[in-house]
């Protein structure tokens, strides 16, 4: 299992966390994602996934969600 926390910048609201939410869910691997909504700043993004997540599908995931990037790069957790 793999834990992983990502700065996402863009998030203004719940629409916006449920849009992210869902489609890092729609990720193969993925099981869970956490998010702590900081609005119109820096949220933090915790994915679980069975297998490390590859950050080149998680930007895709992010930008089809609407107008979210990383901030920065990721931190492992385990």
């Amino acid at each position: 299992m793999t834990f992983r926390t990502y700065q996402v910048i863009g998030l203004t609201c719940g629409r916006c966390e449920q849009s992210v939410t869902s489609e890092l869910l729609a990720l193969d691997a993925v099981e869970e994602v956490l998010v702590d909504l900081v609005a119109g700043g820096t949220s933090l993004v915790t994915v679980t996934s069975s297998l490390p997540l590859d950050e080149g599908h998680l930007v895709s995931a992010l930008e089809q969600a609407g107008d979210y990037r990383l901030a920065q790069p990721s931190r492992t957790s385990y």
